[in-house]
């Protein structure tokens, strides 16, 4: 199977944006406890594993070196978090007109 995976994490306007770029994938043994702790890190309902842990790979890769900006990263994923439980979302025609697309 192939899927994509994020290659550039950066925030943009208080908002996290990604570049993805397509890979093999693996299979993964973890407990149904860490699977369930990581389910609470999940921006989205159908955010994949692999771009969660990859997210969690940037913050602490960057937290010694630009700490400032990987608090900047755990703030807008938690507001990300709040919008979305809060039924407050952009479809994706609507992000494409912000973003002139």
């Amino acid at each position: 199977m192939v899927f994509g995976y994020v290659i550039e994490c950066f925030i943009f306007s208080g908002i996290l944006k990604y570049t993805v770029v397509y890979m093999d994938v693996t299979t993964i043994k973890i407990k149904l406890d860490t699977k369930h702790q990581l389910d609470q890190f999940k921006e989205y309902k159908r955010e994949s594993y692999d771009e969660l842990i990859r997210k969690m790979i940037y913050i602490v890769k960057n937290v010694k070196t630009q700490p400032e900006l990987s608090k900047e990263a755990i703030t807008a994923i938690e507001n990300a978090r709040k919008r979305i439980k809060a039924g407050n979302l952009v479809t994706e025609e609507e992000a494409k007109k912000r973003l002139g697309f």
